[in-house]
């Protein structure tokens, strides 16, 4: 399987991935889709910290897409989304 390298960016900092062809435009879309969850956060909250508002979105689209699944539907591996987001989580700590 091919492997492709994207920048990403996410809340205004750039991220390097390498992921396989086909999930390229999952994880740009994904990472559409936390933009506008952080954008409405911001205009419709009095929420300044992005750590805070990246907690939120993750929360909000995380429930979206419980919410959308069937029960025949098997889990998920989010090791990898856990591992991401705690990454993103001490670089933001570091931002202090």
């Amino acid at each position: 399987m091919a492997k492709v390298s994207l920048k990403v960016n996410i809340a205004g900092r750039t991220y390097p991935l390498t992921v396989n062809e086909v999930e390229e435009q999952r994880v740009l879309k994904a990472a559409e889709e936390i933009n506008k969850a952080v954008k409405m956060l911001q205009e419709n909250y009095a929420v300044k910290d992005m750590q805070d508002l990246l907690a939120m979105s993750a929360l909000q689209l995380t429930s979206r897409n419980a919410t959308s699944q069937t029960p025949a539907t098997t889990p998920a591996d989010y090791s990898q989304i856990e591992s991401s987001l705690q990454q993103l989580s001490n670089e933001l700590d570091d931002l202090d």
